[in-house]
């Protein structure tokens, strides 16, 4: 069943305008705000209520995210629906020219990596970290692996997929997966970009996992860091 679409389009407010002909200056209009784009990377995977975006933004508050909001739905980028019974709860999702967005958050995000100023340390949400598996895949390793494999978060299930040199993520449990991770970000971050030793309970804050090891240590290589930029 389709969710009810209730969004209506609005224009960008005057004082956000660059009046540049540019389309990277319109694209400023619609996402250059504070919080925009990271609010669009919590809808890439799929709709999400207000506080399980606001939950994975540390530091907005419910005020801000109702603006951010608001304006990317008066532009088109974000609709409000609501998910069919049983639920029956509102939610945000990208329209599908907002979803167009998504490659380049992935280029934007591997650019900003090799900043020596990139601190993997902080807070990273379940969508980001899995973003980051698509933005920093390297597909000449993927050429002759085909795997499925489940992300298992506190409060979020995501399946990834590599087949034919190329990786594919959406929300959700995977049916037979090859391999299960379970952990938190932080953890999944020690894993896959620290290259931590491998442990079935997620010994040394790893991501604990089941399948085979081979296969795993396979997979973990298809990641890594790009190089600082000098």
């Amino acid at each position: 069943m389709k969710s009810e679409k209730i969004t209506d389009m609005g224009s960008t407010p005057r004082e956000r305008r660059y009046d540049d002909a540019c389309g990277t200056a319109l694209a400023l209009e619609f996402i250059g705000e504070r919080w925009s784009l990271l609010i669009m990377r919590e809808l890439v995977f799929g709709p999400r209520r207000f506080g399980e975006i606001r939950a994975n933004l540390p530091g907005i508050s419910a005020n801000v995210l109702t603006q951010r909001l608001e304006s990317l739905e008066a532009v088109g980028i974000v609709r409000r629906t609501r998910l069919p019974s049983p639920a029956n709860v509102q939610v945000y999702d990208l329209t599908a020219w907002g979803r167009e967005a998504a490659p380049l958050m992935r280029d934007l995000g591997r650019w900003a990596a090799r900043s020596p100023r990139h601190d993997p340390s902080l807070f990273m949400s379940a969508a980001s970290a899995m973003m980051s598996l698509q933005a920093l895949f390297d597909r000449t390793r993927a050429a002759d692996l085909s795997l499925s494999v489940a992300f298992r978060f506190p409060g979020e299930d995501f399946a990834v997929s590599v087949a034919d040199g190329a990786i594919a993520v959406r929300r959700g449990a995977p049916e037979a997966p090859d391999l299960t991770f379970t952990g938190d970000t932080m953890a999944m971050r020690r894993t896959i970009y620290g290259k931590a030793p491998l442990a079935r309970d997620g010994a040394g804050g790893t991501l604990a996992f089941t399948g085979e090891a081979a296969l795993a240590r396979s997979f973990i290589d298809l990641f890594a860091l790009p190089a600082k930029a000098a």
